[in-house]
């Protein structure tokens, strides 16, 4: 005896928002939409969706920026200290311990750094390891902090600035908006709402970040991105 097909998404009809929603997302994440969304259960539903659409949109174009802000890093680092060793095997080197005094404290900026760069080369298979898969491993929270001013002279002064055109500014015009872009990823990441977020401000630090990196990706993201159009039909 033959089972019926399953039928097509396409004509199913999603349940009406009820008990259902809030155990799936819990008491506390639901109430930020249901208070968003005035109480009604149905919109609070299609604000919950509409931020998930508009998340995995807008990590997609993180992404894509996160992958050309690493490559300009490497490049840049990879001029500075050429290999043998290339850089990404030689952290103490290259992040020697850097004191700064913190809440009383004494202590090397830097170290958390080689840890995440130590690591990186361990899971990409040890010092072998070619070096753009210990690139590859490293997240973008490691690459955020090397435009910091606690690195503008170790870094962004002899090498980092070579992956900007002429007269880039520093904090103005690079940290600035890694650390706001890195501030939404972190919260694209973890499923938090954007529903308060100024996405339109992130979205211009995102394609003018990646127009410094190179002029033709900054046009290629304004041009392939839904970002925009999810963003003004939020329901």
């Amino acid at each position: 005896m033959s089972s019926s097909p399953a039928p097509s998404a396409a004509l199913l009809q999603p349940p009406p928002a009820g008990l259902w929603v809030t155990t799936w997302l819990s008491q506390p994440r639901y109430a930020v939409y249901l208070d968003a969304a005035a109480g009604d259960p149905e919109h609070a539903l299609a604000l919950y969706e509409w931020n998930a659409q508009l998340s995995a949109t807008v990590f997609r174009d993180l992404a894509h920026l996160e992958v050309a802000l690493r490559n300009a890093y490497d490049r840049a680092l990879s001029g500075r200290w050429p290999e043998p060793p290339h850089w990404t095997g030689a952290g103490d080197r290259v992040f020697a311990p850097l004191y700064r005094t913190r809440s009383g404290r004494r202590i090397d900026i830097n170290e958390r750094v080689r840890a995440a760069l130590s690591q990186a080369l361990t899971v990409a298979g040890g010092p072998a390891a070619p070096p753009g898969k210990v690139v590859a491993e490293l997240m973008f929270g490691f690459w955020r902090y090397l435009s910091s001013a606690a690195h503008e002279k170790a870094l962004w002064v002899p090498c980092l600035y070579r992956a900007f055109p002429a007269g880039t500014d520093r904090e103005r015009h690079v940290d600035s908006r890694v650390r706001r872009l890195h501030q939404l990823r972190n919260r694209i990441a973890h499923h938090e709402p954007l529903l308060r977020t100024n996405l339109a401000a992130r979205l211009d630090d995102l394609f003018e970040l990646a127009s410094l990196l190179d002029p033709n990706f900054g046009t290629y993201l304004r041009a392939t991105t839904n970002a925009p159009d999810l963003i003004v039909s939020r329901p």
